[in-house]
């Protein structure tokens, strides 16, 4: 298994020194124990697991959970997954978020950090709307500060209300949210001295030069919110049927 990368949390494998690495990780691990606080019992699909340490979370923590499964594209995350955190009734499977399709559906259904690197945000939620059972939780959860000029991974940049409003076609009801908020040391980011940072993006004069709105965006949000980064969680509910 390969060593943290910036998009990829191992947590057997975050140095001690690497400070963000285990910042991000406890990010991480308190959103997934804010869903599982939100989650309503039953079958639960983690789209975007990773390696699997939170899809364990979620079947250690939330009562009344009959099967959990984990769902990645990577090949090499989910056979870590299997290896270091299988349980009953756990399974992991290898699959694109937006093809992976299951016709017994799910009560509760995490995403957490996958929407920002979606080509299509709206199609993803709408395809996790369908695997959603009358009354179940959609819980997701995406940057909301900018990422984009900085991780070449991302795809988007939200806000809260921004990312409201991709639910907001939907027949659901926001039940509750948790706001985080996470402090960068902009030397220690620069001077990429943690071996995961070694991914943010290449020339980043030149990204800002192409791309100028986004320069304007960064020196908004540092003007409004220092040197950090936050996020949002929010736990939604899908109407019953009548």
């Amino acid at each position: 298994m390969q060593t943290n990368s910036l998009e990829r949390l191992v947590p057997e494998f975050i140095h001690p020194q690497e400070i963000t690495g285990q910042q991000t990780l406890d990010l991480h691990l308190e959103r997934y124990e804010f869903a599982a606080r939100q989650a309503k019992p039953g079958r639960i699909l983690d789209i975007a697991c990773g390696v699997g340490y939170g899809t364990r979370l979620l079947r250690d923590t939330i009562p009344g959970c009959h099967e959990v499964i984990g769902v990645d594209l990577s090949l090499e995350s989910i056979a870590y997954a299997k290896e270091k955190y299988g349980k009953d009734s756990m399974y992991f499977v290898v699959s694109d978020a937006l093809e992976y399709v299951d016709k017994n559906g799910f009560d509760t259904i995490v995403s957490l950090e996958t929407i920002e690197h979606i080509p299509n945000p709206s199609g993803f939620i709408a395809h996790m709307m369908s695997l959603l059972k009358p009354g179940g939780i959609f819980i997701g959860s995406v940057p909301t500060t900018p990422t984009v000029d900085a991780n070449p991974h991302h795809l988007h940049d939200f806000t809260e209300a921004s990312f409201r409003r991709l639910l907001a076609t939907h027949e659901v009801e926001e039940k509750t949210s948790l706001r985080q908020t996470q402090p960068f040391n902009p030397i220690t980011v620069l001077s990429r001295k943690e071996a995961r940072l070694n991914d943010l993006r290449q020339n980043m004069g030149q990204y800002y030069f192409a791309h100028p709105q986004a320069l304007f965006h960064r020196l908004w949000s540092t003007l409004r919110f220092g040197f950090s980064n936050r996020y949002i969680t929010i736990a939604w509910q899908t109407a019953h049927q009548a």
